[in-house]
């Protein structure tokens, strides 16, 4: 892939990627994790290659409709020169921007900060728990990014985990929100249909009163919890 390329997956329109917003989301191919729980997986190793300039135009065409651009993957800052140049024309053009990312990459997300309005990171395990998890030990790269996003004062944070029971315990999700600090912490639904491990089609999905109750031991140490579901969307937890 040469420079003024960048690999995606699918661009799309969508009402919930950014909550509150009309967004395109462009999905970006690509990742450095194997998590055996990916809920994307076909995009790990790659995807459509598209002239970055495509990207661009595709947004000119879609401004009357939108007010918000979301970067997702894969993993965006794999592709950090082609992403901070999408996210850099869409706030030239007024819209806001979001990003996905599992917080590997520190220093490139501290180069795309300014540009980015809502970081959503995914906190895949307790920071000293990411290697029995997911394979990878990156847990002191997310807790970094972590505060990168705590220092940008234009930014809200939300962090996000995947319940996926027999690989992490509720504790451990307890234990996330006690070590974590962010605008919204979001206990997410796993759910079995599509996944990297397909040893992990047999594991149940977790219901709503599991995410519920989960959310509620956590809600002491954070501000804002949600859960959300597949039946139920986003709840706040009281």
């Amino acid at each position: 892939m040469s420079a003024g390329e960048i690999e995606i997956g699918s661009i799309l329109v969508s009402s919930i990627e950014y909550p509150g917003n009309l967004s395109l989301v462009v999905f970006t191919a690509g990742c450095m994790l194997c998590c055996p729980y990916c809920h994307n997986p076909d995009l790990i190793v790659g995807g459509e290659t598209v002239k970055t300039h495509e990207i661009l135009q595709k947004i000119d065409e879609s401004l009357d409709f939108i007010d918000s651009l979301v970067v997702t993957g894969g993993e965006p800052l794999m592709q950090y020169e082609e992403v901070l140049h999408v996210i850099k024309y869409a706030k030239s053009k007024g819209l806001k921007v979001k990003l996905d990312t599992n917080g590997y990459f520190t220093e490139r997300l501290h180069e795309v900060l300014e540009w980015v309005d809502y970081v959503a990171l995914d906190v895949k395990a307790p920071f000293n728990k990411y290697k029995d998890v997911i394979g990878d030990e990156i847990g002191q790269n997310v807790r970094e990014s972590i505060n990168l996003c705590r220092e940008s004062p234009g930014t809200w944070l939300e962090c996000r985990t995947t319940y996926v029971p027999g690989v992490l315990s509720p504790e451990d999700v307890v234990e996330i929100g006690r070590s974590i600090d962010c605008d919204e912490y979001t206990i997410q639904q796993f759910k079995n249909k599509v996944v990297l491990d397909a040893k992990l089609e047999e594991t149940r999905n977790p219901t709503r009163a599991e995410l519920m109750e989960i959310g509620k031991q956590v809600k002491p140490y954070l501000d804002r919890v949600k859960i959300k579901t597949s039946e139920f969307g986003d709840e706040i937890v009281d």
